[in-house]
């Protein structure tokens, strides 16, 4: 299955729907796509393998619990980018997520002496928005500012999500993975679906709030 992901991801492209928001121009050569597959390659573990639109491994994550409290996101070769820890909220409902950088720092765990940059929160009261369609919040952690940085609305349990940030622009979108192979569309289901990721958003960041929303849906 891996290997023919890999040679789809290079062979195939993505059939786009028309898109009636003015910000969802689509230009092939300005926005990455990703095609996940939501099934670690290490046996015994859940987790998720990325490949890139040139057959490559991007990311990769092993989780050897269904529901883990901290989540790592690597790269292809097992390199740690991005830390991802669940937060027991006292007296809420609803627990937060904190996203931390791995960049440029040795140590794979979010301790006390590392900081977030970005925090989710999973929308629960439905009814009373007035847009019934967001699934969570991202915030800045740095910022004083209550308002959000990123918004994701749509289903993940349908795999049709797409990310906007404060001004409406969509920054990614979450779509089934289809293909035409032997002139007949093919469908992959909801283990394998297409992370599209527009110029200027961290594919990175992108794949991690991805992470979350499994985490907070499935």
């Amino acid at each position: 299955m891996f290997l023919f992901l890999r040679s789809l991801s290079r062979t195939v492209h993505e059939v786009h729907e028309e898109h009636h928001e003015e910000d969802y121009v689509i230009d092939e050569a300005s926005y990455k796509s990703l095609t996940v597959w939501r099934k670690s390659l290490v046996l015994s573990c859940n987790g998720f393998t990325v490949i890139d639109s040139e057959g490559d491994l991007a990311y990769r994550v092993d989780n050897y619990c269904e529901h883990p409290s901290e989540i790592i996101l690597m790269d292809g070769c097992g390199k740690s980018k991005f830390t991802l820890c669940r937060r027991k909220q006292k007296l809420r409902l609803v627990d937060k997520w904190l996203i931390y950088n791995d960049e440029d720092d040795d140590n794979n765990s979010a301790d006390d002496t590392k900081h977030p940059i970005l925090v989710a929160k999973k929308q629960i009261n439905h009814m009373l928005q007035q847009n019934g369609n967001v699934l969570a919040h991202v915030y800045a952690a740095t910022s004083s500012n209550k308002m959000h940085a990123y918004v994701i609305e749509g289903s993940y349990a349908h795999r049709s999500c797409k990310f906007y940030d404060k001004s409406r622009k969509v920054v990614a979108e979450i779509r089934k993975k289809e293909a035409a192979i032997g002139g007949e569309g093919v469908s992959f289901g909801l283990d394998v679906f297409v992370l599209i990721i527009r110029p200027g958003f961290d594919q990175g960041v992108a794949m991690a709030i991805v992470l979350l929303l499994d985490q907070m849906f499935s």
